[in-house]
């Protein structure tokens, strides 16, 4: 089966692979596939978010803000690029915007609940404060209802401690992220593992950025460490 043309991997100026890139459907830019969200069909022919890239046939890929994508949508524009990039014309709900961005959200819920499980995740302000100190935290985050001043003793330990400036604020408060790592009163989140802090930094990020492309990728606290790329599972 020919790949679609947004799903080609792009060459480097070098004539190798740069990798897993993906043309975004509207601006026909050229990125990093982990930049962009993958669309999909489902069998009864409506497009859906396809958030880990997973599903099968022919995928289309967008790589705007949710302001944008719904633009497109309401103009009809969108229809008119994945009728091509599909090869038939599919059924576009006035909601995708919606849908993706709940995805991404959820996704990264999904993401911190598995690093919880994982043993990488504290919370709680003081136990965060001594890791933070120690030069322990690679990724700290705030809910969004945390206070001023907790959040920034915490900033300032995770300075003391050669972290960002500033840990992330959340988009969401306390009772969803408590209820993401199944702990009570989850207000302050840090990130004890670099790959772990990558994987849920990376997450994260494509939330936000869909959100708000300003403050996405390219804002915000960065992760101590390697900033190396990292694919949709969030592996480097």
């Amino acid at each position: 089966m020919r790949t679609p043309n947004n799903e080609a991997v792009a060459p480097t100026s070098q004539g190798g692979s740069a990798g897993p890139e993906r043309t975004c459907v509207l601006t026909r830019a050229v990125r990093h596939k982990d930049s962009l969200v993958r669309l999909a069909l489902s069998p009864d022919g409506e497009v859906a978010p396809d958030i880990r890239a997973r599903a099968p046939g022919r995928g289309a890929y967008v790589g705007v803000g949710r302001a944008a994508l719904d633009e497109a949508n309401a103009k009809g524009k969108l229809k008119g690029v994945l009728t091509r990039a599909f090869k038939q014309e599919p059924r576009v709900s006035a909601d995708l915007g919606a849908k993706i961005e709940t995805a991404l959200k959820q996704a990264a819920l999904d993401r911190l609940g598995l690093e919880a499980r994982g043993g990488s995740l504290l919370t709680g302000a003081e136990r965060i404060e001594q890791a933070a100190r120690a030069g322990k935290v690679h990724l700290l985050i705030h809910a969004a209802d945390a206070g001023e001043d907790g959040n920034r003793r915490l900033d300032q330990a995770w300075r003391v401690g050669g972290g960002d400036k500033q840990g992330l604020v959340f988009p969401e408060g306390r009772t969803i992220l408590s209820m993401a790592l199944g702990r009570e009163n989850v207000v302050h989140i840090a990130l004890t593992d670099p790959a772990a802090a990558r994987r849920v930094r990376h997450a994260i990020d494509r939330w936000l950025t869909f959100i708000d492309p300003e403050a996405g990728l390219e804002g915000g606290a960065a992760v101590r460490g390697d900033a190396t790329a990292i694919d949709d599972e969030g592996n480097r």
